[in-house]
């Protein structure tokens, strides 16, 4: 039997990180989806690439294609820790018409074929696909070794998800060896599991290959006109027809704390990205970021730790149930349920609830906020009322379905115009 020892070492992790993200609206107008801030201080790629870390694996490529700057910055800065001389490293591959002159990448497959001469130079058997836009923590060794152990051509990283849900994703129906016998994008009757009729598996985006047969395929696949050159609508389900093709369920190697549920988030809408980031500040988060045995590794800035100043009625730097980061200034802020990034000045007798404020904001006297998303760099106006009557919100700011609203800087001098 092969070598099953740390097969992490013998593998590489692919990070697709182009995807333009537009579902969070204003908040992708300047960074991608992965560059996108989450948590207090990091960003959204940082956990796939902390997984890879964690889960043994030292070399990494990070794909990109739109509005890549912040996101390549971020890596540049957070990510510079490798040491090539001991054969880790972490490669940035923009898509750079290295193959056409009027080729960007066309899906996800083909951002993978247009670096398979940099794939060879890894020397890995294993490749690890991986969707740059998700929060979880997951130990990728574990469906590597699920993987080798049952001789896949391809495994599947799956979450289990309600039969109810299951018509948004990606969905696998499996035997019972968790050999995957259909794969059907976005059924209108998602199969079931074999083991409960009221659960379905829907893809993570998250496949592992050997590396020489995916080579094979990509070859073949970029020499197809009728292909879109993308792993879930062309490779995966040719894989499944005529190779062997397994499900890894989510729950077999997710990292979570004791008894706490497996966590796995796609923070695609303003919704989604306000509650997941609102939720860290609940007295029991379901996500872990104080675990040390599993750490969410980021571009740390050296900031001082945060401030909080005054004490008098109406006029007291206080923060409730909320998360603070470094460089933060609360003067004679009143903070509840809210999540603040690095360096936010607020200022006396402003109110703040249910708000995620990313870095470098400044909060002017006497604003209240709530159940808002601010942008990086914002100067919120003295005065400034949101959040309390969303049709005055939504003439000046962008007011989500579920009543989330997002202020960028745009926003904020179209509102000054009008005053």
């Amino acid at each position: 039997m092969a070598d099953m020892t740390r097969l992490s070492q013998r593998s590489m992790a692919f990070v697709l990180a182009g995807g333009r993200g537009s579902r969070l609206k204003e908040l992708t107008d300047r960074r991608v989806k992965p560059a996108v801030y989450f948590g207090g201080k990091t960003r959204i790629v940082d956990f796939a690439l902390s997984n890879a870390v964690n889960s043994g694996i030292r070399r990494m490529a990070v794909a990109t294609q739109y509005k890549a700057h912040s996101l390549i910055r971020h890596c540049q800065r957070g990510w510079n820790f490798f040491r090539a001389e001991r054969n880790e490293f972490l490669d940035i591959l923009p898509a750079s018409q290295r193959v056409s002159e009027e080729m960007w990448y066309r899906g996800t497959a083909d951002a993978v074929t247009q670096n398979i001469d940099i794939v060879d130079s890894y020397g890995v058997e294993y490749i690890v696909i991986l969707a740059g836009d998700h929060i979880y923590k997951m130990d990728y060794e574990i469906m590597l070794r699920q993987h080798v152990e049952q001789g896949a051509d391809v495994t599947v990283g799956c979450l289990t998800v309600p039969r109810a849900d299951a018509s948004a994703f990606g969905v696998m129906a499996v035997d019972e060896h968790s050999q995957i016998t259909s794969f059907l994008e976005k059924p209108a009757d998602p199969p079931s599991t074999p083991e409960d009729p009221t659960k379905a598996l829907a893809s993570m985006g998250i496949y592992v290959f050997n590396w020489k047969y995916l080579r094979e395929l990509l070859i073949a696949d970029a020499a197809d006109p009728n292909s879109s050159h993308d792993f879930g609508n062309d490779l995966i389900p040719e894989i499944v027809k005529g190779g062997k093709a397994v499900a890894h369920r989510f729950d077999d190697s997710c990292v979570r704390a004791t008894g706490a549920p497996s966590y796995w988030r796609d923070v695609g809408t303003l919704d989604a990205f306000w509650e997941a980031n609102i939720d860290l500040t609940d007295f029991t988060p379901e996500l872990d970021l104080w675990d040390q045995n599993w750490p969410i590794w980021t571009y740390s800035e050296s900031v001082p730790p945060a401030k909080f100043i005054h004490d008098e009625k109406d006029r007291r730097g206080v923060a409730i149930s909320s998360m603070v980061s470094g460089g933060c200034i609360i003067s004679g802020t009143e903070v509840r349920n809210s999540l603040l990034f690095t360096q936010v000045h607020t200022n006396s007798y402003a109110v703040l609830d249910h708000s995620v404020v990313l870095p470098n904001v400044v909060i002017n006297r006497s604003a209240r906020l709530r159940k808002c998303v601010i942008d990086r760099g914002v100067e919120i106006p003295t005065g400034l009322v949101v959040g309390e009557d969303p049709v005055e919100d939504a003439k000046f700011f962008r007011v989500s379905e579920k009543g989330t609203t997002l202020i960028t800087k745009e926003m904020v001098e179209a509102w000054k115009a009008a005053q």
